[in-house]
This record gives structure tokens, sequence and C-alpha cells, in this order.
């Protein structure tokens, strides 16, 4: 519906200012879009005349083609795979270069659908950093979906939250998880175990994820204990050679509104 290619049911739709499905042409001018599996390169070639299409279809003058095209071939690492097919190109390289034609004619509102799926870290490590220099660069609107939460948390600000299609939350993202992300994780390394601490302790308070004989993985309510308090609590079974802790991420925290295990007032 934001593209235009959906006509809403009810209710209205507007990207700055103009209604994507009665003004696709001129809504098509100012967005972007990777569409999942759909891809926009030509597959039989090189990857550089659907840039040079791209450029005549958004009518880019050739000083911003060029800027832009040196840019993104060195951000994204793209000097190597320009002249090659595009049904040659492996899935990162490709997706490597469907990022840059998106961005290529410097659209105000791009959308992103599953742009990390399958990748490999590297391949997503470079086109997370992308998508969050353009954005602070240019002030693109990027319009995320994906099923990797790590996309979330290294490249959006703001999170809007539906339930039941319901908003409980849209807000910055370091908000949602001081207001939702109530829990600890720590880990710590044991030695000279005394007895089995799940049993021993039976607390309502914490939760212990994993024990072994040399370590023990504890979940904990930071508005209820600190970390110190579970030291001592542990302390009397084991001794600790060394612990880490760790704030939730936004998968745990999801799983736990989603449980109904998060107050969402």
């Amino acid at each position: 519906m934001l593209t235009g290619l959906l006509t809403p049911t009810s209710g209205n739709v507007k990207v700055n200012g103009i209604v994507p499905n009665e003004k696709r042409i001129e809504n098509n001018k100012q967005i972007g879009a990777v569409f999942g599996q759909k891809t926009q390169l030509w597959w039989d070639l090189p990857v550089i005349e659907t840039f040079e299409l791209i450029k005549k279809m958004y009518n880019m003058s050739n000083k911003e083609y060029k800027e832009n095209l040196e840019k993104f071939t060195k951000i994204l690492d793209l000097k190597d795979l320009l002249n090659k097919q595009v049904k040659n190109l492996s899935l990162g390289q490709k997706m490597r270069c469907e990022i840059a034609a998106t961005f290529l004619h410097n659209p105000k509102v791009v959308y992103l659908d599953e742009p990390t799926i399958g990748l490999d870290i590297l391949v997503k490590e470079n086109i997370r950093k992308f998508i969050k220099d353009i954005n602070k660069e240019e002030n693109t609107t990027v319009i995320l979906t994906t099923h990797d939460l790590k996309d979330i948390e290294e490249v959006c600000d703001r999170i809007i939250l539906i339930d039941k299609g319901k908003i409980i939350y849209d807000g910055e993202k370091e908000s949602f998880k001081n207001k939702y992300g109530k829990h600890i994780m720590a880990e710590f390394i044991i030695k000279d175990k005394s007895k089995n601490i799940t049993l021993e302790t039976n607390e309502e308070e914490f939760e212990i994820i994993d024990e072994t004989d040399n370590s023990l993985k504890i979940k904990f309510n930071h508005d209820r204990l600190t970390i110190m308090d579970i030291v001592n609590k542990i302390s009397k079974f084991c001794n600790i050679l060394d612990m880490h802790v760790q704030e939730e991420g936004l998968e745990e925290i999801l799983k736990e509104i989603y449980r109904g295990e998060a107050i969402s007032d």
C-alpha cells in the first residue's frame, strides 16, 4: 500500500503528502524498495547496465549518478561486480547490488523487506552499516521488515510495536528497552560446586537457565535484584571464577511481551 501496489480497503495512506495508489508515478519517484526475492536487477545483463537504466528512469544528472555510483561502489565493495551478469552473482553479491540500486537515485523513503536474509555475517554487517550511514548522511527514511532482530538492534532508532492490531509502543529503541527490558542475563564460570544450585536455591526472584559443574547462566529482574545479590546467593554453593553480564536483547523482550510476561501499559 505504501508503494502504491495495493489499494487500501479502508482508511487512508499518505507518503510525503501523496496518496500512493492514486499517484503511483509521482510516489515512485521519491521511494526505493527491496522486495525479498523479487529483483530489480536485469538477470542477463551486467549490473552496471541496470544502474544506467535507473539513471535514465529517474532523470539523474551525470554528476549525481557518478557521485552515488562511486560512493556505493566503495562502501558496498561493488568494483568487481559491476560488469558481471546478475545471474552469475552469489546471493550476498546480488543483495549488495540491490541495495545500491535502491538508494542510487536518492529516494526520500526506502522500504527494505528482509534485506539480510540468508546472508553471511560480513555481508550483513556491511549492509547494516551502509543503511545507517545513508540514513544519517542523506536523512533518508528507512522502513525495515525483518526476522533478524539484530537488524533492528543495529539499524533502527524508532520502534513501533503492534499487538492484535493496536499500537502498544511507538518511540525510541533505547526507551523501549528501558521500559520493557526488565531482565539481565548473567553467566558465571564456577568451580568446587558443592550442591545442585537449582534445587538448593529454589528462588522465585531469579531463574537458573543452565547449570553445569563449571558454569551457570542466570536470568534475573534488575528492578528487584542487583548482580551482587546474585553473587551472594550462589557463592554459598561454589567459587566464582568469572562472570559476564548482558542486558536482554530485543528478541527476548519481544518474546516476553507476546507471552504476556511484560507490562504493556
